[in-house]
């Protein structure tokens, strides 16, 4: 409900439960659990994402009964086809394939055994080759087995002789290995057991004279083969003989490769030297450069620098005392004169010996420049030498080694012929029939027991499927939760499907109770009852901050059970000893006045038309004082035009006398009435029919009373049965209760 108080809500409820007559006693749990939308839990957009999976399995359970005799249908259909089916024998040849055994008797492959790792390559082309033309084709045309598997019945004469072209191909055949053996298993399945023994036996047998023939051609073959390969290597081998023979002739030595070696050392100790003089020459080169640009430094680092550099010292003391003399003595001097003498002299001296020493370093340079040429031609010649010998020598080495190979290819193939001539003619098959097959006993088709099972389990799968598919296709409301969660309202109450007398019907087993009812048990008339009282409880005392005073009832489509509820929940808030108002405003089709079996001579139509007080068309109703019933009156299209304005102060100014106006207005949509009317009541109470009202038409009306403003009490299901809902069994439940209640004492 709209804007409700919970723990007030709650409170109130637990209130009730105490009362002595029984009348609203409901447990909190029971409207959680009953009514989502009312409880703490009943959170309507997290339900919308997911369906619980409770759901499903009250669906299943729901229509256990059908799933039930699907299964049973499903499985006596499967009895009877299994009984009636022709028997079917299988008979099985084993063949023992031994990977160990050598392919040859003589040779390199006689002492070598397979290798382990392609088991399986090697058994799935055995299984080709036993399902291969050429081993089934002489079986197959021995026993007509194209006949007998029916494979050229209704073919023409053309289309018989284009299968018997084709490869044959036996549709009851099988071959299949036994995981980690290497043995192959021939199985033929037929009507006629000792047909499937020969059969089985015959392909197996064919097999292994299919195998024998292979490894016989192959030999053959290979023999011819290689001894039009050996002439042909015989002449290439004389061929490269004698081109190796001119090659030596050519070179006129015995082993190239000897004078190739000295002429290879040659070459490198030539190239070390060149490679030495090209250093020393630069060295000296960069010297006598420095000595053509007067360098002191590159003088001083030659043989004779030792002797420059002691003569540089002396002239540069001679320099010292030089000047030295001039200023103690002064220039006229004898020590003057005696020292710029020495300084001359040593001077001289110097120069000699720099000039001295430039002239040996440009013979040391000219001598090395001559060193690095001589060698440069010395190696180019060696090298020229050498790749003149190394060519000619490659070419004879390719000769000779064209020479040696044709000669052992020659050996080998010579060898082989030999091995393959006799290996042809005594073959080691590694390939035998392990067991014959024996004529089947028993038929392995039809196996009873197993169709009966896997029908089971299909019948199972596709009725599960269609009750859940069946559920996910119903768009009526049927589960108080599921409405809850689609709609996004509250479901305030739930009506059990009862039969309800009509007006002209009596029943003396009803007498005094809430309501009239037909052919009911007490125990139904007691379920009914408390599904009014509930729905009582939970429209008034759904919220404490805004009492409801006028609830107009309404559905989304005719008979949906409106008016009934209308008159019920006022009869129940009547015995409450509160003034309770019923309002028929449904002046298309008035039902109210038969219900409660009151004339409807005067009534609304009345009061909308002639303009006459509302008091005065309100009809008493005798078995209940605190009820008085305002009836449609007599039928006018013109009343049904007045209805808004007039009705709204109906309901205002019977608000402030009555503790409860219940007004019964016609089906929502499609008439205008209810529109009008939903905006002056304190509450808009919605009735749809379990199992007929679709979710879209309730969820219609909901959008256009919440358009409307109007307060949206909830929705009220009626008609629930056993079965619809999977929270149904509390109203069993709660009814089983009250109905082993004792009953209070008096006084």
């Amino acid at each position: 409900m709209q804007n409700s108080n919970q723990d007030g809500k709650q409170q109130g409820l637990i209130a009730l439960s105490g009362n002595p007559n029984g009348n609203g006693a409901l447990s909190p749990i029971y409207l959680q659990q009953v009514m989502p939308g009312n409880g703490p839990t009943g959170d309507p957009e997290i339900a919308e994402q997911t369906v619980p999976l409770s759901h499903y399995l009250w669906t299943i359970k729901r229509h256990a009964w059908k799933i039930a005799v699907w299964v049973v249908l499903c499985m006596l259909g499967t009895f009877l086809v299994s009984v009636r089916l022709a028997p079917i024998y299988e008979s099985v040849a084993t063949i023992d394939i031994d990977r160990q055994a050598p392919s040859a008797i003589v040779g390199q492959d006689s002492a070598r055994a397979a290798s382990p790792n392609d088991a399986d390559q090697f058994l799935a082309t055995q299984v080709k080759l036993l399902q291969s033309d050429a081993v089934l084709r002489p079986i197959a045309a021995k026993y007509k087995l194209l006949e007998h598997e029916e494979q050229t019945k209704g073919l023409s004469e053309d289309k018989v002789k284009a299968l018997v072209a084709a490869p044959v191909t036996l549709k009851k055949l099988t071959v299949t290995r036994p995981p980690a053996t290497y043995l192959l298993e021939v199985a033929y399945r037929s009507s006629d057991a000792d047909l499937a023994a020969n059969v089985a036996n015959a392909v197996a047998k064919s097999y292994l004279e299919h195998t024998y023939r292979i490894r016989l051609t192959s030999s053959s073959t290979l023999s011819s083969f290689m001894s039009q390969q050996l002439d042909e290597l015989k002449a290439k081998m004389e061929q490269s003989g004698q081109r190796l023979a001119a090659f030596e002739r050519e070179l006129n030595v015995i082993s190239p490769e000897e004078k190739t070696s000295i002429l290879s050392a040659r070459l490198l100790q030539l190239n070390t030297e060149y490679t030495n003089a090209q250093a020393d020459r630069v060295r000296k080169e960069s010297a006598f450069e420095s000595m053509k640009n007067g360098s002191l430094e590159a003088a001083q680092v030659s043989s004779q620098g030792e002797a420059l550099q002691r003569l540089s010292e002396r002239l540069n003391e001679a320099k010292q005392r030089h000047s030295m003399t001039r200023t103690t003595w002064g220039p006229n001097s004898p020590e003057f004169r005696k020292s710029a003498s020495d300084v001359s002299e040593l001077q001289r001296q110097f120069d000699e010996t720099r000039h001295s020493i430039g002239k040996r370093i440009e013979v040391e340079y000219r001598t090395a420049l001559s060193r690095e040429h001589m060698l440069k031609q010395a190696v180019a010649g060696t090298k020229a030498e050498f790749d003149s010998l190394n060519g000619r020598s490659f070419q004879y080495q390719q000769a000779k080694r064209e020479a040696e190979n044709d000669k052992r290819i020659y050996d080998e193939l010579l060898r082989k012929i030999k091995e393959a001539e006799i290996n042809s003619g005594i073959q080691n098959n590694n390939i035998r029939i392990a067991d014959l097959a024996k004529p089947g006993a028993k038929p392995v088709f039809p196996n009873i027991r197993l169709n009966l099972f896997l029908s089971l389990l299909v019948a199972l799968v596709i009725g599960v499927a269609g009750a859940i598919l069946a559920d996910l296709l119903d768009n009526t409301i049927t589960d108080p939760e599921q409405a809850a969660r689609v709609l996004n309202t509250d479901i305030v109450g739930g009506l059990p499907a009862i039969k309800l007398l009509d007006s002209q019907q009596t029943s003396s087993a009803a007498a005094g109770s809430l309501v009239k009812f037909g052919d009911a048990s007490p125990d139904k008339i007691s379920s009914y009852e408390e599904a009014i009282r509930t729905l009582r409880n939970s429209v008034l005392l759904g919220d404490f901050d805004r009492r409801i005073r006028s609830l107009l009832i309404t559905s989304a489509a005719p008979a949906e059970g409106k008016t009934t509820t209308g008159v019920h929940l006022a009869i129940s808030h009547s015995q409450q000893r509160k003034r309770t108002l019923l309002i028929d405003a449904d002046l298309r089709r008035p039902s109210v006045h038969k219900k409660m079996r009151v004339p409807s001579t005067v009534g609304l139509s009345n009061y909308l038309t002639e303009n006459i007080d509302w008091r005065g068309v309100i009809v008493k109703d005798e078995d209940y004082p605190d009820l008085d019933v305002i009836a449609a009156g007599p039928p006018s299209r013109k009343a049904s035009d007045l209805i808004g304005a007039r009705m709204v102060d109906l309901i205002d100014e019977a608000s402030k006398e009555y503790d409860l106006v219940i007004v019964d207005a016609p089906p929502l949509l499609g008439f205008a009435e209810p529109l009008q009317m939903a905006t002056g009541v304190d509450g808009v109470l919605v009735v749809a029919c379990a199992g007929k009202t679709s979710r879209k038409a309730v969820g219609s009306v909901l959008a256009t009373l919440t358009r409307l403003r109007a307060n949206v009490v909830g929705v009220v299901l009626n008609q629930v049965k056993p079965g619809m809902s999977e929270h149904y069994y509390y109203y069993g439940y709660h009814r089983n209760y009250y109905m082993a209640a004792p009953e209070p004492e008096k006084g």
